[in-house]
């Protein structure tokens, strides 16, 4: 396999060439950082690119495998999105407000290392993680690579377009209302949403209320797992922790799922939502396919208590976003969009903030009564086609917030309640963009998900489909 072909071979390919001695991690580095000198102008998918210190690292790995060392990802180029800390950088969250470098590297970089990864760069995100896309006035918009028009979502956009155009084997994102599942969804790719706990957030305690989780963005079910099974597990001080996995997630992905029995639902997570045409065919054809794969497909469309638990993430959401701000160490920097978000959440009284803050172990209750009937719960990804770059550019922030919530209407719900759920490739619009499907599990249980991703995968490959061109499809 040529060397341009293998940047696209994903982490678990990769790991295997470096492993049998058919390239060098240096090799395989240099090459990726070349691609992104050539392509990343285009796209704007890095904050920052650490040439020098991946070459060096890379070279370390290329060390230690011939002293005879291994490690799972040893050598392997991964991308880290810019909410993460790393040792002597500001974590930045997509803004210019702050400006002190962190002491350490957050849990997630230090088992990546330990795992044997190179980083090659940090990916960007839309300031402070407030939107489905990833543009600002100061940095401009990151790019789809399978059209420049388009955007490759959010807030993780940055990790998903790094690894669709084959300049990462894969990234870490984050997620608090679909933003490890949008970008993942928009650009092809495959990225699962780990249960609250799972992986640890430190040296943070809780990211907005316990709404954000983190996890990779991949190319392949088993590359998810590869990284996640390296990064998963709590620290002391971790608020959450989520039970232990029954396999290790490599070994899930590679499991037969066996029968199970599957919900499919189409109803928007609020009312007059609409449900573009071309989403609707991708979880009906979905449906069909976990049929024929001996499934026990069943419509169902549980009765959630949508006023009252939208209008709670909404206001969780606002409030967050205004401590986000207040909490930058130059607030006054952030920009103007974001300057009115917060303003709305400074503007909620402090009963109805204790009100969507509380416990919400009810409507976990009721959220997951779904899996009393079924093992698994499909839904769309997003309501539409992916948007194009600057699309809501010039509204207000508030019709821009309700066009948001419309879009990502199935996703929130997961990230108050805490269940696993991912973002599955399902087929192509008719210009060619990607189309996706969610996949929810219950509570804790990522094994499930991964063993019927797995399953759609072999039955339908998508990875092996990869931008020919950035810029084509309109």
């Amino acid at each position: 396999m040529e060397l341009t072909e293998l940047c696209f071979a994903g982490v678990a390919r990769q790991a295997d060439a470096i492993r049998s001695g058919e390239v060098s991690s240096r090799d395989l580095v240099a090459e990726h950082l070349g691609r992104i000198e050539r392509v990343d102008p285009q796209l704007n998918a890095f904050r920052l690119v650490f040439a020098e210190q991946a070459l060096a690292q890379a070279e370390q790995a290329d060390a230690r495998r011939a002293a005879g060392e291994d490690a799972p990802l040893l050598g392997v180029p991964i991308a880290v999105k810019e909410d993460i800390a790393i040792a002597g950088l500001p974590t930045t969250k997509g803004t210019n407000a702050a400006r002190t470098p962190e002491p350490e590297d957050s849990a997630i970089v230090q088992r990546l290392r330990q795992a044997g990864a190179v980083i090659v760069g940090r990916t960007r995100m839309p300031e402070l993680g407030l939107w489905p896309y990833t543009e600002s006035g100061w940095a401009g918009p990151t790019r789809n690579p399978w059209s420049l028009t388009h955007s490759p979502g959010g807030s993780s956009g940055g990790s998903a377009a790094a690894v669709a155009a084959g300049l990462a084997a894969a990234a870490i994102g984050t997620d608090g209302a679909g933003s490890i599942r949008i970008p993942a969804a928009v650009t092809g790719l495959f990225g699962l949403k780990p249960q609250r706990g799972r992986v640890s957030l430190a040296p943070e305690r809780e990211v907005w209320g316990g709404l954000v989780v983190a996890g990779p963005i991949t190319r392949t079910v088993l590359d998810w797992a590869l990284v996640a099974d390296q990064i998963h597990g709590a620290v002391p001080g971790d608020p959450h922790v989520a039970h232990p996995p029954r396999t290790s997630f490599v070994q899930a992905a590679g499991a037969d799922p066996g029968r199970l029995r599957i919900g499919v639902s189409l109803r928007p997570w609020g009312p007059g939502i609409p449900i573009a045409g071309e989403v609707r065919d991708v979880v009906q054809d979905t449906a069909a396919l976990l049929t024929d794969l001996g499934h026990d497909v069943v419509r169902l469309d549980p009765p959630m208590k949508d006023l009252s638990a939208s209008t709670q993430f909404a206001v969780r959401y606002l409030h967050n976003a205004y401590l986000a701000r207040t909490g930058m160490e130059f607030p006054d920097l952030v920009e103007p969009r974001t300057r009115a978000v917060g303003e709305l959440g400074r503007r909620f009284p402090r009963a109805a903030v204790r009100w969507a803050s509380k416990d919400d172990a009810a409507l976990t209750a009721y959220a997951n009564r779904v899996f009393s009937s079924v093992d698994v719960l499909l839904t769309p990804a997003l309501t539409r086609p992916p948007i194009r770059v600057g699309e809501w550019d010039g509204q207000n922030v508030v019709t821009a917030l309700l066009a948001a919530a419309r879009y990502t209407t199935f996703l929130p719900l997961w990230n108050i309640v805490g269940n696993p759920a991912a973002s599955v490739p399902a087929g192509r619009t008719s210009s060619g963009l990607p189309l996706a499907v969610q996949l929810v599990g219950r509570q804790h249980d990522e094994c499930t998900l991964l063993s019927v991703s797995a399953q759609l995968e072999r039955a339908r490959p998508w990875a092996d489909r990869t931008p020919s061109g950035l810029g084509h499809a309109k």
